[in-house]
């Protein structure tokens, strides 16, 4: 009696924690859409029911035998208790999947600048965000975020937006080029005017797209709503003529109950309306945290049968650092006061490129040597180092200054370098490729891919090498 009593109090706060089975299943039950929640209700209901009539039907025994007997084939307390703890869990697994989405969506929100810098009536003011309107002006200084997305009026830069795009070069951006709300403005000084804000804002889509993909359910979930519309009824369907079929060839009630009560029982806890929800939550959440954002549910389901897969080149494939691989100095000029001319001028710099050349160079830089530095957006960087004019960039800063340059022999970003108005020689700087990049497209290929495809922006000796190196590695 005293083992009955405590599993009866277990019982109880277990369907106390739980009671929103039982409103939700009995409630649908009144309105004849039973669900899951009714099958729920019910098997755990009856299991306690009788468990409780059972329990109160052993003081009527006065044999300890027959009080052991009813005891051990009459009680549910146990199936009444784990029927709601394995959904409930099932259902804490799903929130933990839902929340891996949310805390990536947390992350993409973070990105967005709270204030912004406006020109109203020939002064900056400083607002929020949500104040600025389309048509109005805005500023962005080095170092910041640009607030919403723009078109350049005044000003050139170079603007990070890996956060968006997941490229980790900057792009420069001149006079008529577009930004976006979120990205960095990693030099010059820009004046821009804003074309799409608040929820318009290509940031504002994305986690648009990011929460729509994680409520939106895929076509195999839908099926399994409509199995479950119809195996529901069913099942309580024949829980109810097992019941009766074993009352009419002479079996006691309890008995005949608990065959019908076994049936609930093991048809509640259905894997397909559990497992499917939880699986596209989990797989759409943990994608997320990852950085690899999924449209919806549908296109989650149909990554089974994809047959050929697009990568991007400079972050994706390769680490998007990038380090000197050659070094071709002028007659005349040596590897290290070539390398050390580009890395001085570069000082001032946080252009990738610019800390490639830092790197090379391996040495402290002594900024108190260098004087009038600009930085020219597009081309490059000029500066006075020890007093001589130093300019390093790309061939149309070279051309600017009445160089001509060589024919390149090599593949990467050429910085080509004048000292004094004269060629000094250009340096060959490469991206890095991954390390695992290989791995990963002979493992897409082995899982059934049949074609994988390389998608970049770089001049095509560039992508040709990337490629040839990947497929040969």
């Amino acid at each position: 009696m005293a083992q009955a009593l405590i599993q009866l109090y277990l019982t109880v706060i277990v369907m106390i924690i739980n009671k929103k089975f039982f409103i939700s299943g009995f409630k649908s039950l009144a309105h004849r859409a039973p669900n899951m929640d009714t099958l729920v209700a019910l098997g755990s209901s009856a299991a306690f029911v009788w468990s409780s009539y059972a329990l109160f039907e052993m003081t009527t025994y006065s044999d300890p035998m027959d009080q052991m007997h009813v005891m051990h084939t009459e009680f549910y307390f146990e199936a009444a208790a784990m029927i709601l703890t394995l959904i409930t869990v099932g259902k804490m697994l799903e929130a933990r999947s839902k929340g891996k989405t949310t805390d990536a969506l947390k992350s993409l929100m973070k990105l967005a600048p709270k204030t912004a810098t406006v020109v109203r009536s020939g002064q900056e003011v400083t607002v929020g965000v949500d104040e600025v309107e389309k048509g109005d002006i805005f500023v962005v200084r080095p170092g910041e975020n640009i607030p919403v997305d723009g078109i350049v009026l005044e000003g050139h830069s170079a603007v990070n937006e890996s956060a968006l795009t997941g490229e980790s070069i900057p792009v420069d951006k001149a006079e008529g080029d577009t930004v976006s709300a979120a990205t960095l403005n990693q030099s010059g000084f820009i004046k821009c005017q804003a074309t799409r804000v608040g929820e318009d804002t290509t940031l504002s889509q994305i986690i648009q797209m990011v929460s729509d993909a994680a409520a939106t359910k895929a076509p195999i979930a839908k099926v399994a709503d409509k199995v479950s519309g119809i195996f529901v009824p069913t099942v309580i369907t024949i829980a109810v003529i097992t019941t009766v079929v074993w009352l009419l060839i002479g079996q006691s009630f309890g008995y005949s109950l608990a065959r019908g009560i076994s049936v609930l029982v093991i048809s509640c806890p259905c894997a397909l309306v559990i497992s499917i929800p939880l699986s596209f939550f989990g797989g759409i959440g943990g994608a997320s945290s990852c950085g690899i954002l999924i449209k919806g549910s549908t296109y989650l389901e149909e990554l089974a049968s994809t047959g050929v897969v697009v990568f991007d080149k400079t972050g994706t494939l390769t680490q998007g650092t990038f380090k000197v691989t050659g070094i071709h100095p002028a007659e005349g000029v040596t590897d290290a006061a070539l390398v050390e001319a580009a890395a001085l001028a570069e000082s001032w710099s946080k252009h990738p490129i610019s800390l490639s050349i830092k790197a090379a160079y391996g040495k402290p830089i002594d900024t108190a040597r260098v004087t009038d530095v600009q930085e020219l957006g597009g081309h490059g960087v000029t500066a006075k180092v020890d007093g001589k004019s130093v300019a390093a960039g790309n061939a149309r800063l070279m051309e600017k200054l009445g160089l001509t340059v060589p024919a390149v022999d090599g593949v990467g970003t050429i910085v080509h370098v004048a000292v004094e108005g004269s060629y000094a020689g250009y340096l060959l700087i490469s991206d890095v490729v991954k390390p695992h990049s290989a791995d990963a497209i002979r493992a897409l290929k082995a899982s059934g891919v049949r074609k994988t495809v390389m998608l970049t922006g770089d001049a095509q000796p560039v992508a040709q090498a990337v490629a040839c190196l990947l497929y040969t590695s």
